[in-house]
């Protein structure tokens, strides 16, 4: 009796000397300060999964739906072959060095092109955009320009140029001038009136004006030309490689139609998809990168 009555003594010795001790430690819990960081980053990253999820559910239902059609007899797996066969037959494409050698050369092809566009039809946009009476010497033979379709100048540029690389850069090039063109057109001259008679009232040249005004205030609408034309260079370029080619996605696209190797054909298909895909997705990347100055809605 007297051992258990000297523990529980013990205990509450022990017991009271930790809470004179370190009184916050056990009774204080932690601050909130503390448990803040850590429940907005759970949150942060709760919502980028979910993102993530609702981004990727289209894709994976259209995948789904590709892989079950043909399994399921609702359509010919002859002409529309199952994914994973797809997927099977652009592995092995990868590995025999086909889809590299192809992709290089449509690569080279379509940014060469589309590099040249952005380099001209940017500061020509800026200036007929600027300028009134350039933009009334050339509006209507822009007009013409625009309404004519690349493809239909494709025939025109072999007859010119021959079959070699120089036509399909340049219709690659005409295919993607005037997206950029006419959105650079429409920028400047949409430009605030406000800002505009602001930065002439401090006495600004025209290449500041041009560099703190008219350019930042540009860069969007430029850019969605730009991503426009990104999109247009590829479609264009596996058209023309589909004539007169060697080599390049449309080469591989076509001649697997010729010989009936229908996955191969796929696998063709999807890599553009995701060429462009990924190519728009650098182009968004550069265009916040030269809009930080926008606060975000």
């Amino acid at each position: 009796m007297s051992t258990t009555v000297e523990a529980a003594v013990q205990e509450a010795v022990e017991a009271t000397a930790v809470r004179t001790l370190a009184p916050e430690a056990v009774r204080t819990p932690a601050p909130a300060s503390v448990r803040a960081p850590a429940t907005a980053l759970a949150l942060r990253a709760l919502r980028g999964l979910r993102a993530v999820a609702l981004r990727s559910a289209a894709i994976l239902a259209l995948l789904a739906l590709w892989e079950a059609a043909p399994r399921l007899g609702l359509v010919d797996a002859t002409f529309l072959p199952p994914v994973s066969e797809v997927a099977k037959a652009w592995w092995e494409l990868l590995g025999n060095g086909q889809l590299a050698e192809h992709s290089k050369a449509s690569l080279a092809r379509s940014f060469g092109g589309f590099g040249i566009a952005v380099a001209v039809a940017v500061p020509l946009g800026l200036l007929i955009g600027w300028y009134r009476p350039v933009a009334a010497l050339l509006g209507p033979l822009l007009e013409v320009f625009r309404n004519t379709a690349a493809l239909a100048l494709l025939p025109v540029f072999v007859l010119l140029l021959g079959i070699g690389e120089t036509s399909k850069v340049s219709i690659v090039v005409y295919a993607c001038v005037w997206p950029i063109l006419l959105n650079t057109i429409s920028a400047v001259g949409n430009a605030d009136p406000t800002l505009v008679k602001l930065a002439r009232s401090m006495d600004l040249s025209t290449p500041k004006l041009f560099q703190k005004v008219i350019l930042p205030a540009s860069v969007p609408v430029i850019f969605t030309g730009i991503r426009l034309a990104g999109a247009v260079s590829i479609l264009v370029l596996v058209a023309a490689e589909m004539i007169g080619a060697k080599a390049g996605l449309g080469y591989l696209i076509n001649a697997a139609q010729f010989n009936f190797a229908i996955p191969q054909m796929y696998a063709g298909i999807v890599t553009i998809s995701a060429i462009g895909l990924a190519f728009n997705q650098l182009l968004v990347t550069i265009e916040r990168r030269l809009s930080t100055w926008r606060v975000p809605s």
